[in-house]
């Protein structure tokens, strides 16, 4: 095993690299082991931890954090997941499956000769506190408390979760955290159980708190992620993430101020540049434009491209062709190669 051949890293990586291609996390399929060969052998830089919700209760985003949780359990609703005094079937299910998923990235990281730096994947605490219900039935964003005490058990959990995988793999490990529901969470968007049941706006400073108490609980660098259709980037570039993550295709004139100053501060930014669903005869090249355009428009230089920038599909993949996933993992590493390379002789015109 690789924990046995090879030392084990007391922390992660100092910063997220730059120029690389990775993916987000979720993947089509129900086959682990098929699942990361594939991770492995088209994302050699950075391949990461998959998620399989194809195979149902526990597999998918919310279900898998149960299996994270430290002394906190989930069980199932007609609406998705809640809390549970004790641990059932869900959460057992939840570990069971991921346990099996770790067990196949191992197997092919050792079978492909691997070294380096894995990422790993969960529900970032603001949507799981949205998207996780209390017993009473109300969304647990609705106690305070609660989020603090979900918030708490995710890092433990999370950090625990990191220190596995080190000496498993011998790997260097970067994690992400998923926020498709943070700009609900700040905008007070979300709906409650019933018309009379709102869900208040969390304030910045509030959420910003609880979202840099977990990162800060972790020994690795932290990219958060947002799949929304108006990503949160003011408030993201405020975090203490060392990356930003996006769909390239949800970004207005009115977020290049922000983005820019994300960069300008030193953050990275894995830019959404894949789409999830297969164009009409995609190449490299078109793909890469918008990423160098974001550039240009901010008058960088290109080299940032090498430095910052992360390329990647837009969302996960799991709704996608099994075809498709595979080619939007091979046009990211082709996208990232090219702006690692020689990002200054790219020309559109």
């Amino acid at each position: 095993m690789a924990e046995e051949s090879g030392e084990i890293p007391a922390k992660g990586p100092e910063r997220i690299p730059g120029g690389i291609a990775t993916a987000v996390g979720s993947w089509p399929g129900t086959d682990p082991r098929e699942a990361a060969a594939t991770i492995i052998g088209e994302l050699p830089d950075l391949p990461h931890l998959v998620e399989l919700p194809g195979r149902g209760v526990g597999s998918d985003m919310i279900g898998r954090v149960s299996a994270l949780l430290v002394d906190m359990r989930f069980d199932t609703t007609t609406r998705g997941y809640r809390l549970a005094p004790r641990p059932g079937a869900v959460s057992r299910r939840a570990r069971d499956l991921l346990r099996s998923d770790l067990d196949a990235l191992e197997e092919a990281w050792v079978s492909a000769g691997s070294a380096g730096t894995v990422k790993l994947q969960a529900t970032g605490p603001l949507s799981l506190a949205a998207r996780l219900e209390l017993p009473v039935g109300h969304r647990v964003l609705t106690d305070s408390g609660a989020v603090r005490d979900i918030s708490e058990s995710l890092a433990e959990g999370l950090a625990q979760h990191v220190d596995e995988v080190r000496k498993r793999l011998g790997a260097e490990v970067i994690l992400q955290l998923d926020e498709p529901s943070l700009t609900d969470v700040l905008a007070g968007s979300l709906r409650g159980v019933s018309v009379l049941d709102t869900v208040r706006a969390v304030p910045e400073p509030e959420a910003l708190a609880v979202l840099d108490a977990v990162i800060a609980a972790q020994s690795v660098p932290v990219l958060v992620h947002s799949c929304a259709d108006t990503p949160a980037l003011s408030f993201l570039r405020q975090s203490a993430a060392s990356a930003i993550g996006f769909d390239m295709a949800t970004i207005t004139t009115g977020a290049l101020d922000d983005i820019g100053e994300t960069l300008d501060a030193g953050k990275q930014l894995a830019l959404g540049l894949v789409p999830t669903t297969p164009p009409a005869e995609p190449t490299w090249r078109d793909i890469a434009e918008p990423g160098v355009r974001l550039i240009d428009r901010l008058g960088l230089r290109r080299t940032v491209l090498a430095t910052q920038i992360l390329v990647a599909p837009a969302c996960g993949l799991a709704g996608a062709p099994l075809e498709w996933a595979r080619q939007a993992l091979r046009l990211s590493t082709e996208v990232a190669r090219a702006y690692a390379e020689d990002p200054e002789s790219l020309d559109f015109s």
